[in-house]
């Protein structure tokens, strides 16, 4: 059973209850996510995201934490679980749910940035998703909602560096049938970087060999400590050249 339909002033007002207290606890896990920026510190590294920049934050092995340790200066973290480029509700996407409204106002040399994973995933099932792709990016990488964002965060002056996602090791993965759509997105964004100057695009293609779940977490979506470790790597040699 789904469960009774409240028929009593006081069921009702349970059942708001109940819902209150799940909003509630929802809003303090994504105020949980991203981290406070400090005015006047002068941090020049912000991150902006999903979960595969947010995934092992607790532990403090994500990967802000380990390119925090490679390059011995803080990064600013506002990547938050679930976070998608095309959301709409506003209240939780002002909390970091809508990627864009990550962003804070600092003097940033360097943006990591990733996203549109969970558009694919949780907004079409990684079926049929010419429709949200297109949203998300053009075919050519020139126009959406990624490039309008890459776009508004190089106006401030700072490089990007545009993070893809894990692939499948081929066993036990939800996401494995996502695998196409993954390397569309991730060629209209190559072709996004290659159009812009400042922009990199970091592609994790390869990073998984096939049959190793060692990069991927207990739930075979997101990152393992060990694959934030090669992603915080990778940015930071990037970072180290300058973006050159």
């Amino acid at each position: 059973m789904w469960g009774r339909v409240p028929t009593t002033q006081e069921d009702k007002c349970a059942g708001v209850k109940v819902k209150f207290a799940t909003l509630f606890a929802v809003l303090m896990a994504l105020t949980a996510c991203g981290e406070t920026v400090t005015r006047g510190e002068n941090e020049r590294i912000l991150a902006m995201g999903d979960s595969l920049l947010a995934a092992n934050m607790l532990s403090e092995a994500s990967i802000s934490h380990r390119l925090e340790a490679l390059l011995g200066e803080p990064v600013v973290d506002r990547s938050v679980v679930g976070a998608s480029m095309l959301y709409a509700l506003p209240l939780t996407g002002a909390m970091g749910l809508n990627i864009s409204q990550q962003y804070y106002s600092g003097n940033w040399d360097w943006i990591i940035l990733n996203g549109g994973g969970n558009d694919l995933w949780l907004g079409c099932g990684c079926q049929r998703c010419e429709a949200k792709m297109n949203k998300l990016i053009a075919p050519d990488g020139g126009n959406g909602e990624i490039p309008q964002l890459v776009g508004n965060l190089r106006n401030t002056g700072a490089k990007i560096i545009y993070v893809g996602y894990l692939r499948s090791p081929g066993r036990g993965s939800p996401i494995e049938h996502c695998r196409d759509e993954g390397d569309e997105l991730e060629a209209r964004l190559a072709r996004l970087a290659k159009a812009s100057d400042g922009v990199h695009f970091l592609s994790l293609r390869d990073l998984v060999p096939y049959g190793d779940r060692s990069f991927h977490a207990a739930d075979m979506i997101h990152p393992s400590q060990k694959a934030s470790d090669r992603i915080a790597r990778e940015i930071f040699r990037i970072i180290q050249k300058g973006g050159g």
